[in-house]
């Protein structure tokens, strides 16, 4: 992890890049839907970021003419967000997988199109032995285009 930023209480924000989300998560192009995890606060909160593209396959039929991001892809990015910061704070020399267990409140309210830069806020709701459950929301330049509360759950591969 490299060292964000520090705020004004003295605790420190980190960051993960590709690289280190890739070391930490099984997706891989085309399915992996953060490039990079920042504002890290433990378990608590993450911002993740994804730049979408017009060149990833889903645009291809979804839709042609006009690209849209699926939905489900959108939500699909806050889960890896998630996941990776889990991880990442609970490594144990074991390698870990998280699993996708519930999309709850999911509310899309605009289109994410080729371009976009999506961020994914996420801040922790609760955490009872190894599952997690988050609230996120993700914005394209300050604007909510997406939100839901996700759960997961943490397993040994």
């Amino acid at each position: 992890m490299d060292v964000s930023a520090n705020q004004s209480d003295g605790t420190t924000l980190e960051t993960l890049d590709i690289l280190k989300i890739m070391e930490l998560l099984p997706h891989r192009y085309p399915f992996l839907m953060v490039d990079r995890i920042i504002d890290i606060d433990g378990e608590d909160s993450c911002v993740g970021i994804k730049n979408v593209t017009v060149n990833e396959p889903h645009f291809l039929g979804h839709f042609p003419g006009q690209p849209v991001m699926p939905g489900v892809l959108i939500v699909e990015g806050m889960a890896q967000t998630a996941g990776a910061v889990c991880i990442s704070m609970h490594e144990t020399g074991m390698p870990q997988l998280v699993y996708f267990m519930t999309i709850d409140k999911c509310k899309f309210r605009k289109p994410v199109v080729p371009g976009d830069v999506l961020h994914y806020h996420l801040k922790k709701i609760r955490k009872r032995r190894l599952i997690w459950k988050y609230s996120a929301q993700a914005f394209v330049r300050d604007e909510l285009v997406a939100e839901a509360e996700i759960s997961a759950m943490m397993a040994e591969k």
